[in-house]
Parts: C-alpha cells; sequence; structure tokens
C-alpha cells in the first residue's frame, strides 16, 4: 500500500540534466563521458518515475525536482512524471543550493522537508518514508553515505544550520556537517547507512545489487538502469 506524503511535506530531489562532461565525472573512468551520462540520465529518471507514481507514494504534499542548470527546465518537463513541480537550483556550491531549497520550501509553507538525490536508485522507498516520521520528532534527519557524505537530509520547521563550512565531494561531509551542529539545539536522526553511485566500482556493485534482486523474483522497478546495466 503507498505511504501518503503528508499535507505541507515535501519530497525533494537534486538532479542535473545529463550533459557529456558535466555529470558523473568520476564514473567516466570506467564508461567514458557519454556512458556517464546516459548513466546518470537513466538513474534520475527511474527515481524520478519511481516517486512519481502513485503506486508508491499515494497523492499529498509535494514533490519537487530542483534541476540544473538554471536552463534545464526545458529537458526535464519533457521526461519526468507530472507529479513532480519543477524548480530551478540555485547559485552556488552544493550546500548554498540546499539550503536554497529548503529556504524556499519552508517560506512557501512546508513543515517537513526531506531532499534526496539521484544516484541512489536501490536505496529502499521505506527509508524515505522512515526519514519523514523522524521529522515528527526530530530536527533534522540524515541518511550516512558509504563514502563520507549522506545520501539524504531532512528538516522540520525550518533550515538546520549544516550547509556552510563543508567540504563537499570529499569523505569529510557527513562529519564536517556534524560539526556545524556544535552549540546548536537542533536534534538529529540518523538512518542506517546507503552508497550513491560515483564511481566505477559503485556501477559493478549496482550491476550485482540488480541482478541480485531479479534472482530473487524482486522487481528493481529500474528499468533504464536495467538496460544500462545489460
Amino acid at each position: 500500500m503507498p505511504w501518503p506524503l503528508p499535507d505541507r511535506c515535501v519530497l525533494g530531489m537534486f538532479a542535473r540534466r545529463p550533459d557529456p562532461g558535466a555529470v558523473k565525472t568520476r564514473l567516466a573512468a570506467a564508461l567514458g563521458d557519454e556512458g556517464a551520462a546516459a548513466a546518470h540520465e537513466a538513474m534520475a529518471l527511474d527515481l524520478a518515475e519511481l516517486w512519481g507514481s502513485d503506486a508508491v507514494l499515494a497523492p499529498g504534499g509535494r514533490r519537487a525536482l530542483a534541476f540544473a542548470p538554471v536552463d534545464a527546465g526545458p529537458w526535464f518537463d519533457e521526461r519526468v512524471p507530472a507529479a513532480w513541480s519543477l524548480v530551478p537550483q540555485g547559485p552556488g556550491d552544493l550546500g548554498a543550493r540546499m539550503r536554497a531549497f529548503f529556504d524556499d520550501e519552508f517560506a512557501d509553507g512546508a513543515e517537513r522537508v526531506v531532499l534526496i538525490g539521484s544516484d541512489a536508485p536501490t536505496l529502499d522507498p521505506s527509508t524515505i518514508v522512515s526519514a519523514f516520521l523522524c521529522l515528527e520528532g526530530r530536527d533534522l534527519v540524515l541518511g550516512p553515505a558509504a563514502d563520507g557524505g549522506y545520501y539524504l537530509v531532512g528538516c522540520r520547521g525550518s533550515t538546520a544550520p549544516i550547509f556552510e563550512g563543508v567540504d563537499w565531494g570529499t569523505a569529510d561531509v557527513l562529519s564536517q556537517t556534524i560539526d556545524r551542529l556544535e552549540g546548536s539545539s537542533t536534534s538529529l536522526s540518523v538512518l542506517p547507512p546507503w552508497w550513491d553511485v560515483d564511481r566505477p566500482e559503485d556501477w559493478r556493485s549496482l550491476r550485482g545489487h540488480v541482478r541480485a534482486l531479479r534472482r530473487a523474483g524482486l522487481d528493481p522497478r529500474l528499468p533504464r538502469v536495467e538496460a544500462l546495466l545489460k
């Protein structure tokens, strides 16, 4: 049974237009620029389709896909389900863009906002539901990633003070994020760790995971990704 996203709750996803050479540059070491762009596109569109489906998330609340670069709106508008609202990512580094996203959603009346990326395609939907439930009692929820960052961040009521002074793209992201909470009254909930697809070894792990799901009789619900992996 699909979980109903409550009113004044927002599920956000960050995604970039898959311009070769501008996305998944580490993955390009194995797949080439075109292959890495195709992988990024497949993951982003599969996740947009999954979370845009009423079979996974019942109507309610708001789903917002924050796109980049700023002129990529038409590209996404042609490809993502109508359940998603499209908003441009703001300027600046990743932290500045995430902060702007949260600030804008809270200014529009949101009470709980959860943001994911487009590169953890096998993340179980129950984890995202758990993030919203955590925010019923905590101010901040984080999903630690295996590479030292996080695959999910959510805030309740206002934007947590965690987006400045972080070396984005390094193994220190999560630790530095916790440093930003020093002296703050922000309460924290932590989800189980998961992994992003950034490097060639992550792509190989994804292939094994998707094959294992199929062998177990489970639909990965990743048709574009699965086609590329074959």
